[in-house]
């Protein structure tokens, strides 16, 4: 079997969780579990998060279906709301907490013969400017629904561009323009992601979103998680499954990029851009050999990746190497990636084995 695995503790997860809601006390979460759940397995932080969370959001539709039938009385929020006319027949089988955030979403709701009505959510674009009705669309549109047969709740929901940029002047336009439309009668609201569920009070609504902080990753550039009292979920380990010795001036991997400065000796590790690591990742990027850092060394390959050992030189062929994980920050990895840590952890592929601890 090839030695390659993530590693996903429960447990963490359920911590995290936990950190959201003592953020705001008396507030509900939903907990994202969106892109199978940020590539930990949407089923079994589902099951992990069964008894704990208020309820659940996902992007779509098939995400949705896959969280009902895990948890059959779990309020779960529909994100991007329905594509489709024929979609909403089957949010109301599902009992969704369904968000419309277009003219044609509206239109298509209210012209559907729903089995039941659905807690709606009313998108505002507060300022992002990618999903959502304008503050005049919004109160349009909340006429209309107010008293529509199809509506259980209308609530009100919206989403911030730079809450992970503390003190950022657009998340202070974003807030007032949310707080600018709750004259109007909403039942609940939403606004805080994890970024704002740490850091920003007066997002906190009677329903947060966190997604990120669920899994140990920071929303921030300059806090790390384990500051903000998360535990990392994942932890990618391979196995180092060759080592050869490199003389001063020879290259090492597709491109020949990467020259031994210095006779080196260089490993090979059990995983490449096609379970999920970044291609881009620079040479220098840090990995963990025997509990100490050790540097990528030229181009990540389809299924293998090599590292600089030379200051290593106890290392071993079946030697476990750590991607990311326990040790060693998935966001460390991203930012010398130059990419974020939600971007390494919903990329591990399904050809990687997942296994899970629950405490």
């Amino acid at each position: 079997m090839r030695p390659l695995v993530a590693t996903i503790d429960l447990a963490a997860i359920r911590h995290n969780y936990a950190v959201a809601k003592r953020c705001a006390p008396g507030r509900q979460a939903f907990a994202v579990v969106k892109a199978n759940a940020y590539g930990h397995g949407l089923g079994e932080v589902v099951a992990a998060l069964s008894e704990q969370a208020d309820g659940f959001a996902v992007a779509c539709l098939e995400e949705a279906v896959a969280v009902r039938a895990l948890h059959a009385e779990a309020r779960i929020l529909l994100l991007e709301g329905c594509f489709e006319a024929a979609e909403y027949q089957l949010a109301a089988q599902l009992g969704l907490d369904l968000v419309l955030q277009g003219e044609q979403q509206v239109a298509d709701f209210l012209a559907a013969k729903l089995s039941r009505p659905l807690n709606i959510w009313l998108k505002l674009d507060s300022g992002m400017h990618r999903l959502g009705f304008s503050e005049l669309g919004l109160r349009t549109w909340h006429a209309r629904l107010h008293e529509a047969a199809a509506v259980a709740e209308l609530n009100l929901l919206s989403h911030f561009a730079c809450a992970d940029e503390r003190g950022h002047e657009m998340t202070e336009q974003q807030l007032e323009a949310f707080l600018g439309v709750l004259d109007l009668d909403f039942t609940q609201r939403s606004l805080a992601n994890s970024a704002a569920i740490l850091t920003i009070p007066a997002a906190h609504m009677d329903w947060l979103r966190p997604g990120i902080m669920l899994y140990g990753a920071t929303p921030f550039a300059e806090l790390g998680a384990a500051e903000l009292g998360l535990e990392p979920a994942m932890t990618l380990t391979a196995q180092l499954i060759a080592c050869r010795e490199v003389a001063v001036g020879e290259s090492v991997g597709y491109g020949a990029g990467w020259l031994a400065q210095r006779p080196s000796r260089i490993g090979t590790v059990s995983c490449g851009y096609a379970d999920g690591y970044p291609r881009h990742a620079p040479s220098g990027t840090p990995l963990l050999v025997r509990g100490q850092r050790v540097a990528l060394a030229g181009r990540v390959s389809m299924d293998m990746l090599t590292v600089d050992l030379t200051d290593l030189p106890a290392a071993r062929v079946g030697d476990e190497v750590q991607l990311w994980g326990a040790q060693l920050p998935v966001d460390e990895v991203a930012r010398a990636a130059g990419t974020i840590g939600y971007e390494l952890l919903s990329k591990v592929t399904q050809r990687v084995p997942r296994r899970y601890r629950n405490a």
